[in-house]
């Protein structure tokens, strides 16, 4: 048996509102990963470390070009719950945030893995 969901226009706006501060908070935390980054870069200049270190730099910015998209989807995702938008079903929302959720469940994970992957190369490289 099939189920239907329905659409719950206020849990949806929150779980995106908590998902907007996730994003600032990855976004934050990208940033102090550079950082550290480049302090490490001014003391370590070995071929092998700054090979390693454009590895990191390279997920960093592929990781703030995430973020910004997921950013931007999540905006529109509360536009349309808040504003309804004309003709837009009822399942096309529900869609949208099961596909948004999946991508902030997959973003949560990914950036925890390379966060401790940094952190632990720098730990045994230093």
């Amino acid at each position: 048996m099939a189920t239907v969901e329905i659409l719950k226009p206020g849990q949806f706006i929150h779980e995106n509102k908590t998902w907007l501060r996730l994003l600032e908070f990855f976004k934050q935390e990208n940033t102090i990963l550079k950082n550290r980054l480049a302090e490490v870069l001014d003391h370590k200049t070995d071929n092998e470390f700054l090979a390693l270190a454009e590895h990191f730099q390279n997920m960093f910015i592929i990781k703030d070009e995430f973020i910004d998209e997921l950013r931007h989807d999540v905006n529109l995702q509360v536009q349309a719950l808040t504003t309804k938008e004309k003709g837009m079903p009822d399942q096309k929302i529900i869609k949208r945030q099961e596909k948004l959720r999946n991508e902030m469940e997959y973003m949560e994970t990914d950036f925890s893995k390379l966060k401790n992957e940094f952190n632990r190369y720098l730990s045994t490289n230093l």
